[in-house]
């Protein structure tokens, strides 16, 4: 049962390391460039995070009172429980982006920002034609990209799979 978990875990962490490190820094530039936009300038405005604006008066992970009303507008689901949906939507863009940018959980973090972006596109953005959606699809894009890839060999994910595989030698 351990080795299961531990294999799970493995799978969850581990990067695929392109053949040449100059692939892996290509592929880290968009990966850290829109987890550091997603976490500064989209996430930051809905929840509280240590560089949210003063002016936003946001505590730490609280969410912006304005943005579950938002979510409930979606219907269904949403309507349901918006302060949750509200939450997991500004959560998975402040925190998801940051852990994004830093190559940290770097599957799971793309999985919740897919999810995100997915919803914004198709009940937030869709009537606003092309350029409205094109921001969300352009997270889209990337979350899926570091979904299949993990983080590379420049990200945090890239060195916890090393010690993880070397403790793993061990014993």
């Amino acid at each position: 049962m351990m080795s299961r978990l531990k294999s799970i875990l493995r799978c969850l962490i581990q990067p695929r390391v392109q053949s040449h490190w100059t692939s892996d820094l290509i592929l880290a530039i968009p990966r850290v460039l829109c987890g550091f936009w997603l976490t500064t300038m989209f996430g930051a405005d809905k929840f509280g995070m240590p560089w949210t604006a003063e002016s936003q008066n946001l505590n730490l992970f609280e969410v912006s009172a304005w943005f579950p009303e938002d979510v409930a507008g979606y219907g269904g689901l949403f309507a349901t429980a918006p302060v949750f949906f509200a939450w997991m939507g500004a959560f998975s863009e402040a925190v998801g982006g940051l852990f994004l940018m830093l190559g940290l959980k770097t599957r799971v973090a793309s999985f919740l920002i897919m999810c995100t972006m997915l919803v914004a596109i198709f009940m937030q953005k869709w009537n606003q034609g092309l350029w409205g959606i094109l921001p969300a699809m352009g997270f889209l894009w990337v979350a899926i990209y570091n979904l299949v890839l993990g983080s590379g060999r420049f990200g945090l994910d890239f060195l916890v799979s090393k010690k993880l595989n070397k403790n793993l030698k061990i014993k």
